[in-house]
């Protein structure tokens, strides 16, 4: 018995965070290589772009979407549509499209066109249904035509060789016919042979058209829902289509024709809406639309939630020499871990690093001169951002679109809710707001956005409106900590400054470098750090106000208001001035620090505005809790109650009545810029509820979460991470590593991204010290290097 529990206890040793991320690592290698067999095998279901991965294969999803095999699909609207259509036409691209076929393919006709057009709403029965079709759109440079071929004959073939020689020849053929054929042959396999001898003779047209830039894409004909076949007995059969596809499939797989497999999983999928058993239902064929929509503009028009057909980015000068000055630390690791491995081998003693408990590096001092460590740890950011690029900035691994879902939203918030209670210890902290609670609380709130996130959950406005509370109690949190630590420490020193500065934004430089991405993208890095600053400035502006000054001196608390009202001040003053706001913010050189892309200042607009107050709120309520404290209205000195049994009761209800209010205001409000202009009024209603629940009760508050703390430890890593390891294509779709497996994929990403980000946050710990030593004047010296580097990055991108 005592062998086999020191076997358990074997087994419990191994299983810690540097075990886990080698597990990570082994995984990522697997993946990469499943990945690299599918791009290498080229056949119908895989091939080596993801415009066939468009035609091959997908599934519906349960909101009745349909996603394609491995990448996403936008959804145009007429709108986008447009925009597409006119961009070609502004290049002087030519937009031809032609439809070839029977009924099926007429079906097609009607749904492409229709949703060009606009305001006009198009015929789709006609008195004479075999006749030709057109669309013209002179503004737009688009042609449209249909053309009745029911049958695979020696006419439609003419047609294909006259737009071999012609110099209109169409961007775009869709075509394929089989119904007709068995129709006319009364369910025989007697035309089969004849079928195939004509699709043979299309082939070299076909192939001589692609070298025109001519795409042709033949249907593969989706089954026919027989129950509901007017003709009784009917010669169609699936089985006979089938055949008559087997045989298409069979030669055009050996020509430039592009078979449209999704076409039939799309027809199959939706069989039992056919409105006459043949025929294709609105949504299907809404859903083939937007496959031909995605597959002519993706390339051109670049949306970041539509990656099929659309190749990657492509590289900039900056990133290439991010990548070469990574890789060239990774040289100087591997040289200097060949130095000591054969010193090791002489028997010369080696001055290694401390190692925590689960083999994490401890923190060094840079005095140590442990360069060995330091090149190390950029070693495996090297490896972390190789990854993050490969998954975000390349079409090597599969991306798909979000799935929402009540049920694929509120299972894993209670799933982890429920590890989160599951995973409780006693805290050795009794404070309110203790930094075992703070982890805690940060944790939980990271998880729920991760949620939010992945699920795609922003379009319920409800969700949409708590989670924005839950980014303003991180900034509500901040100024409670910072006001906190000043208050009791007194420290307001340059060093301690700059590191909070490093490590809200040493990974967010990273990716930005690495990932071509404004600062501004990655908002709630940068959110943070501004309001840091804020605060920053709010506390060493003279007077500094402490609790050591402040103790006999009630004038100190004066000035503490009078420092409220003015920060109050120049906030409101900038929000109802949006002119003078945008003057401030556009300015150079700290212009490109809050610009998108595009040069847009609107979206730093946005978040400023939403928690405008929120530092405010948080260090007000650290102001009440310590005034609380001086005359004794509360004691969180030990494990008891805050407040008498009366009053406990009485604060518990009020904060159940405040959780109550907020989410009644986001069900009252009718849209989202009605419920955002009182966010920021409101926020902190639930937010002083919900830590007055945390708090009241002394068992509540002196037991902690350690599931959701840890994740709290990583938290800013976690959130950054996500854009590009977990979600996918800038957070619009997400990362598909295991095809066909959706939620098993998730998991494996999941663990694979959490591995990612406390790793990162290991790592930003070992460079913390080497980055901002203890003397501020070397502070100062590495603060002048960074923008000595800046500025040229600057020059390069017109900050100046």
């Amino acid at each position: 018995m005592t062998s086999e529990n020191s076997r358990i206890e074997k087994v419990i040793e191994e299983i810690n965070a540097k075990n886990a991320k080698k597990l990570a690592l082994f995984m990522i290698l697997c993946f990469a290589c499943y990945h690299a067999l599918l791009h290498v095998k080229y056949d119908v279901k895989y091939g080596t772009n993801s415009c066939r991965w468009l035609l091959s294969d997908g599934r519906y999803k349960g909101d009745q979407q349909w996603q394609p095999y491995g990448c996403m699909l936008h959804p145009y609207t007429k709108i986008d549509t447009k925009r597409c259509l006119r961009y070609k036409a502004y290049y002087g691209s030519k937009t031809y499209f032609t439809f070839i076929g029977d009924s099926r393919i007429r079906q097609l006709y009607y749904s492409f066109v229709n949703h060009i057009t606009q305001n006009e709403g198009m015929v789709t029965e006609l008195n004479n249904p075999s006749m030709n079709l057109s669309y013209f759109d002179h503004n737009l440079n688009i042609k449209v035509e249909f053309v009745w071929m029911p049958f695979i004959s020696k006419e439609m073939i003419e047609y294909f060789r006259n737009w071999e020689s012609s110099e209109d020849s169409p961007s775009m053929i869709v075509t394929g016919s089989v119904l007709q054929s068995i129709i006319s042959s009364n369910g025989s396999k007697s035309l089969v042979d004849q079928y195939k001898m004509n699709i043979t003779n299309l082939v070299v047209p076909i192939d001589n058209l692609y070298g025109k830039k001519c795409k042709t894409l033949w249907t593969i004909q989706a089954p026919v829902n027989e129950d509901k076949l007017l003709k009784d007995p009917s010669p169609l059969d699936n089985n006979l289509i089938d055949l008559y596809n087997n045989a298409a499939i069979e030669i055009l797989s050996h020509s430039k024709a592009n078979l449209w497999w999704s076409f039939r999983l799309i027809g199959q999928s939706m069989i039992l809406e056919s409105p006459d058993g043949i025929h294709l239902a609105d949504r299907p064929l809404q859903h083939c639309t937007q496959i031909l929509l995605n597959m002519f503009c993706n390339e051109d028009m670049n949306f970041n939630d539509g990656t099929c057909c659309s190749s990657m980015e492509a590289y900039t000068t900056l990133q290439i020499v991010t990548f070469v000055i990574l890789a060239g630390c990774v040289l100087i690791a591997t040289f200097m871990s060949m130095y000591r491995f054969i010193k090791k081998l002489r028997g010369r003693p080696l001055h290694d690093y401390q190692c925590l408990p689960d083999g994490d590096t401890e923190t060094v001092h840079p005095n140590n001169k442990n360069y060995f460590l330091l090149f190390k740890s950029l070693t495996k950011m090297f490896i972390i951002m190789s990854y993050f690029f490969v998954c975000d900035r390349t079409n090597f691994f599969m991306k798909e679109n979000k799935y929402y879902s009540e049920f694929s939203f509120w299972l894993p918030i209670g799933y982890v809710m429920v590890l989160g209670l599951f995973f409780t210890e006693d805290s050795k902290l009794t404070k309110i707001l203790h930094r075992d609670q703070l982890n805690e609380c940060k944790g939980w709130m990271q998880l729920v956005i991760l949620v939010y996130h992945v699920t795609g959950a922003s379009r319920i406005l409800v969700i949409k409106m708590h989670v924005k509370v839950l980014i303003s109690a991180y900034l509500f949190l901040l100024g409670y900590e910072q006001f906190s630590y000043v208050w009791h420490r007194g420290d307001m020193g340059i060093v301690n400054f700059f590191r909070n500065l490093f490590k809200l934004n040493f990974m967010t430089v990273t990716l930005c470098l690495c990932m071509n991405r404004p600062y501004q993208f990655y908002y709630f890095g940068p959110l943070l750090s501004f309001w840091y600053m804020m605060i920053y400035c709010f506390l060493t502006f003279p007077p500094h106000i402490t609790a050591q000054n402040s103790e006999n001196n009630v004038m100190q608390f004066f000035y503490l208001l009078i420092k409220f009202i003015g920060l109050f001040s120049i906030i409101t003053i900038l929000f109802l001035s949006e002119v003078f706001f945008e003057k401030i913010f556009v300015t150079r050189p700290w212009k490109a620090l809050f610009v998108t892309t595009d040069d847009d200042i609107h979206e730093w607009w946005y978040r400023w505005k939403l928690d405008r107050y929120s530092i405010i709120y948080g260090m007000c309520f650290s102001v009440l809790l310590i005034a609380g404290q001086k005359y004794n209205i509360y004691d969180d000195n030990n494990h008891s109650n805050l407040f008498s049994r009366r009053i406990a009761l009485s604060a518990t209800l009020a904060a159940f009545v405040g959780l109550g209010t907020y989410t009644t205001i986001t069900f009252i409000c009718r849209n989202e810029p009605e419920c955002s202009e009182i966010h920021s009024y409101v926020v902190f209603i639930p937010i002083v509820s919900y830590t007055f629940l945390r708090n009241v009760s002394g068992m509540l508050r002196t037991r902690y979460s350690t599931f959701f703390a840890w994740f709290g430890e990583i938290h800013l890593e976690l959130f950054l991470s996500q854009y590009h390891i977990w979600l996918a294509a800038d957070t619009h779709g997400v990362l598909v590593l295991l095809p066909g497996f959706p939620v098993l994929n998730l998991i494996l990403t999941t663990y694979i991204f959490v591995c990612a980000s406390h790793e990162i946050h290991q790592v930003t710990k070992v460079l913390l010290p080497y980055a901002v030593p203890e003397d501020w004047k070397h502070v100062l010296r590495n603060f002048i290097l960074f923008l000595a580097v800046l500025v040229p990055i600057g020059i390069n991108d017109g900050m100046f």
